[in-house]
């Protein structure tokens, strides 16, 4: 080899140098799309290929294969599968917001199914076509070589649309990656048309006409912040959601069943797949409450039923679908398009300010070559018209001439007439001479003029050219407006555990051992009164039922332990446990000092002003605290009360400050005042004396009450009976109160007294964990020195620990 031809190279200089080459190969020729007509090179070309073949939509079809052929043989020499691929997106519906090449045959599915092969299939041009076309041949573009300089292709078409908002793109390049999501041809065409109008619009003010992207697949975008960070900045992440809904399928009564209907689904999401997704979330019980899962879809539009199984919670069903599967998806907006050859993310206002550039340069192109044209036509129609006036001259002046070119000549030097106009006057028909046509020649040499003149008009005026680029935007947008199909919904799409949990109504029981569980009220079913109840709570031989508490699974629960101290969950996170199940140990859940226990607890959704949390302590100390000084307790708690060291705290209740507080004792007694006796206090406060306790008594409960209610005294024998409220005077806190229950051997003690109405249920729970549901019209109204009635039958040995009030259920229960 010549050594003289051999170039040394640094093999870095060279690498980097290569490598920025085909890294802006790839970026400029194949993976972005350019801002003027939203399309990468493949997509121009197969149209450009297409609009050449004349396979326009008012044509017939021809083989995709023809179109694919011609497409990489004359403009891009690459893989046919990749043109043919195009080709099949730009005539999918469910990928196109507005398809651009009309299809016949099988071009897939939403189910990821493929095309028939390109032999198969049949394409020609949408009819929207024509304003990605329009105007191509005068001008209005500039035109390049194609790969091995045979042909001249466009360097971009000169849509009368935004395409690149219209039908969005996406593509990979070398360090940088495009994804604009598809938008409302209406929507934006009003952006584009006030843009057009108010050239210093802002993207607040281009908002207004365009609410997000509209996808072709329709579904639901949630939230709008990820829309105006990418509106306002060129990035953004917006939620798509599936449209479903929650219906009844089957038969009537109780073959009818609850489903799910999902009839939309996000943008690009597979539905085949989906459907894998949520039976196998199934199988693996992730998703416990389906029973069937059908595909319905069919020509009319596509129909997913989820069918459910009895009992299940529909709406907690559908978040978990959310939660767990592609019917809620994110797409991430990268708004990066090619400006002027280079790579550029841009704010809405910048990419239709380019797409209004390119039009004004179209428009002016084009505008010069009609009007060069409709000047040349004026000088021939001039020179025909002149030529109709001396006829009978211009006559014998070609009958003498021995040729053409004589007589062009002497046309030229007798009537001053130019080349082009000598010409013309000798290539007129004789029925030019008759007497309408003549006047033909007239009426098209004035009309021309005028044309002339509007074209003039154009070229010269800023606001006359802003208003044929507005009126061509106007006539697209009348011909192809079409409306959104995509909903935009301003709620929250963030799914918080509570989202995926049943809003229901848990029993919460709590052992002296420490162990606390959740079990749905509707676990267990109404008695008559002086049943045996139903296993409640499987304890150890050592362990006993303590505490049972009513609640919602939305909740907060505030625990508030013996010493005075307060922790906060939530409910949801208390295990759920069978009715005979054990729960799990409170310690496992909050950070309890060895020696405290549960004393009471309150459910909370807010900690709202205006409500108080009262507390009562076993010796009768009674405080009253403002809730809101609870809102922010710490994972190892916080002070609740201040508790003397040889008493503890039993009971807590919640009140709005205007009610009365009944404290009742062991030993029967019960007292009853106002709350306005007791001042709100500090959290680390002690409290004031709520009774006077007679020795050996302790308290058992306190409630807060209106003055309407019976009270329903527990004992510990299973013993119960209401009381009207009007038997409890109302006396100032601080003294013995008065009998509520006459304490016997065959009572007990007193282990609750509770504020009652005729609608209400009582929950009693036992120390061997039995628990019976009961309603409470039945048990019989006494006095107050009265013993009441058998709540519940007790094992030997059994006493029953606390009791709880529950609302009835709507529908009858069993017996």
């Amino acid at each position: 080899m010549d050594e003289q031809k051999l170039i040394p190279a640094n093999i870095e200089d060279e690498m980097r140098r290569s490598y920025l080459d085909y890294a802006m190969s790839v970026i400029i020729g194949r993976a972005l799309p350019d801002v003027r007509d939203g399309f990468k090179p493949v997509h121009r070309r197969v149209l450009w290929t297409m609009h050449e073949l004349g396979n326009t939509h008012n044509k017939p079809y021809k083989k995709s294969a023809r179109v694919v052929g011609d497409t990489i043989g004359k403009y891009h020499p690459h893989g046919d599968q990749a043109v043919y691929d195009t080709i099949v997106r730009l005539a999918q519906d469910f990928s196109m917001r507005v398809p651009l090449i009309d299809g016949q045959g099988n071009f897939g599915s939403v189910d990821g199914d493929a095309p028939a092969a390109m032999r198969y299939t049949e394409v020609r041009l949408a009819r929207i076509a024509d304003a990605m076309l329009a105007d191509i041949e005068k001008d209005t573009v500039d035109f390049q070589e194609n790969y091995d300089g045979s042909l001249v292709e466009p360097e971009v078409l000169p849509t009368r649309f935004p395409n690149l908002l219209v039908n969005g793109s996406s593509g990979i390049a070398v360090g940088m990656s495009t994804n604009i999501p598809p938008h409302n041809l209406t929507e934006v065409l009003d952006a584009t048309i006030h843009l057009v109008n108010n050239p210093t619009a802002t993207v607040e003010d281009l908002m207004k006409f365009i609410q997000g992207p509209d996808f072709p697949t329709a579904g639901f975008i949630c939230g709008r912040k990820g829309i105006r960070d990418a509106y306002m900045t060129g990035r953004g992440s917006i939620t798509m959601r599936a449209r479903a809904a929650i219906d009844y399928v089957g038969g009537k009564g109780e073959r009818e069943r609850q489903a799910i209907v999902i009839t939309e689904l996000p943008y690009q999401v597979n539905k085949a797949k989906l459907l894998e997704k949520i039976a196998e979330l199934v199988n693996e019980k992730r998703l416990e409450d389906i029973a069937d899962l059908r595909d319905e879809s069919d020509r009319e539009g596509m129909r997913i039923v989820i069918e459910l199984k009895r009992g299940a919670v529909a709406q907690v069903v559908l978040n978990n679908l959310f939660k767990l599967t592609p019917m809620q998806t994110n797409f991430g907006i990268i708004n990066l398009a090619i400006v002027n050859g280079q790579p550029q993310i841009l704010d809405l206002v910048e990419t239709l300010r380019y797409f209004i550039e390119h039009r004004r340069d179209v428009v002016r192109r084009r505008t010069t070559f009609e009007l060069e044209k409709a000047e040349a036509r004026a000088h021939i129609l001039e020179g025909l018209k002149k030529a109709l006036d001396v006829l009978d001259e211009v006559i014998a002046l070609i009958r003498a001439a021995k040729s053409s070119a004589e007589a062009r000549d002497g046309l030229m030097a007798r009537f001053a007439f130019s080349q082009r106009q000598a010409q013309a006057i000798l290539e007129m028909q004789l029925q030019k001479l008759t007497g309408l046509e003549r006047q033909k020649i007239v009426d098209e040499y004035e009309a021309i003029l005028k044309r002339i003149s509007e074209l003039r008009a154009i070229l010269e005026s800023e606001a006359v050219l802003r208003a044929v680029i507005v009126s061509e935007l106007q006539e697209v947008r009348k011909e192809y407006s079409e409306p959104r199909r995509t909903q935009i919904v301003d709620a929250d799409t963030e799914l918080t555990i509570e989202d995926l949990i049943p809003d229901e109504e848990v029993v919460i029981t709590i052992t002296r051992g420490g162990y606390i569980k959740r079990t749905p009220v509707s676990a267990y079913r109404t008695q008559k009164r002086g049943g045996t109840g139903r296993r409640g709570m499987a304890t150890k031989a050592e362990d006993v039922v303590e505490s049972l508490y009513i609640a919602s699974t939305h909740s907060f629960l505030m625990i508030f332990t013996t010493k005075g101290q307060v922790y906060k969950i939530k409910v949801h996170e208390i295990p759920d446990a069978a009715t005979a199940g054990r729960g799990k140990a409170i310690v496992n859940l909050i950070e309890l000092p060895d020696g405290e226990k549960a004393a009471g607890t309150i459910p909370v959704r807010e900690f709202a002003s205006g409500q108080y949390v009262v507390l009562v302590t076993r010796r009768g100390t009674i405080k009253k605290t403002e809730l809101s000084e609870y809102a922010n307790i710490r994972s190892n708690g916080i002070i609740a009360m201040g508790v003397e060291e040889n008493d503890e705290l039993i009971a807590v209740q919640m009140s709005d400050g205007t009610k009365r507080i009944l404290i009742s004792t062991f030993n029967g007694q019960a007292i009853c005042f106002n709350e306005s006796d007791v001042r709100p206090m500090g959290r680390p406060a002690y409290g004031v004396i709520g009774i006077r306790l007679r020795e050996d008594d302790y308290v058992t409960g306190m409630s807060v009450v209106t003055g309407t209610e019976d009270i329903l005294a527990v004992s510990e024998l299973g013993l119960g009976k209401r009381t009207p409220m009007s038997e409890y005077p109302v006396h100032h806190r601080g003294g013995q109160g008065v009998i509520t229950m006459r304490v016997t051997e065959r009572t007990g003690g007193v282990i609750k007294a509770l504020p009652v109405k005729d609608d209400d249920q009582l929950m009693v729970i036992t120390q061997q964990g039995q628990l019976v549901r009961v309603d409470v019209k039945p048990i019989r109204q006494t006095g107050r020195a009265a013993q009441g009635v058998k709540i519940i039958n007790l094992s030997d040995g059994d006493k029953v620990v606390d009791a709880s009030l529950v609302e009835a259920p709507s529908e009858e229960t069993t017996p």
